[in-house]
């Protein structure tokens, strides 16, 4: 029996949108009814990863019996304040409103602490944070100021490292719990203009941010031993509780929360 569907007729606009979190939850998304407009950084490197994500929204559409546009992909560079003026111009150009945002795109390198460079750090904050801000206020601006009736929901993925340290993270941790006080905060300047902003914190999910350290037998199973679930997270496990958090239907009376995705991890002190 087919699962019903949660968003239909829903605009929802991913930063981050190709690769990861941000492309399972497009993939769901859609699958769900919605209108989806991803973005992603741009350049030679996108162009495969395009070509697959188009490919698969085709084949996903065929077979839930959904035609017309329903997806777009919209280049830029997050760090920059214009890319999310023009990523929800481009998105309400072409499907009508916005209903949903995700502020997904980030990145994470793991370095020591006395090794941490200014590129480095300013790179990851501009890019976690800063891209997170400019985005959600782009996002915000749209469904408070410019359609109505107004309202939506914002999503911010933050992490787990919002929540505990890690020693090679000194760069990266901060930037997630910005990430949710940002939410945190937007919530109480939102609620106003039925604005819903809420935040996912995953656990170790294995995406390519990561994947060369999951390839390593004893680091892998050090950390599935840790996990109460007993396995790492995969992309797709976000995608269920971003719909939960974008239907109004389900999650209505939701905002400012966080809701950890991450196997347990966080509550296992043994």
């Amino acid at each position: 029996m087919p699962l019903p569907q949660l968003l239909t007729g829903k605009v929802a606009a991913i930063t981050g949108g190709l690769t990861g979190i941000g492309r399972a939850i497009a993939l769901e998304y859609l699958r769900h009814g919605a209108y989806v407009a991803v973005n992603h950084l741009g350049g030679a490197n996108d162009e495969p990863l395009l070509l697959e994500m188009k490919k698969d929204v085709s084949e996903l559409l065929a077979s839930t019996s959904q035609d017309g546009e329903r997806f777009i992909a919209v280049a830029g560079d997050v760090t920059k304040p214009e890319t999310g003026t023009e990523f929800i111009k481009q998105t309400v150009e072409t499907f009508g409103r916005l209903d949903v945002f995700v502020s997904n795109a980030g990145v994470c390198r793991f370095e020591e602490f006395l090794d941490v460079t200014p590129t480095l750090l300013n790179h990851t904050i501009t890019t976690n944070l800063t891209g997170a801000f400019y985005g959600i206020q782009a996002a915000a601006n749209q469904m408070a100021r410019f359609q109505s009736p107004p309202g939506g929901s914002i999503i911010g993925i933050s992490s787990i490292s919002a929540l505990v340290g890690g020693g090679q993270q000194t760069h990266y941790t901060p930037t997630k719990a910005g990430v949710l006080s940002l939410v945190q905060s937007t919530a109480v300047a939102l609620g106003k203009y039925n604005i819903r902003c809420n935040a996912l914190l995953p656990g170790t999910i294995r995406t390519q941010l990561n994947e060369e350290d999951m390839r390593d037998p004893g680091k892998r199973g050090y950390m599935e031993g840790r996990i109460p679930l007993g396995r790492l997270g995969a992309p797709p496990d976000l995608a269920g509780p971003a719909v939960f958090l974008a239907c109004g239907e389900l999650s209505g009376y939701v905002t400012g929360a966080q809701l950890l995705v991450d196997g347990g991890l966080f509550v296992n002190l043994q």
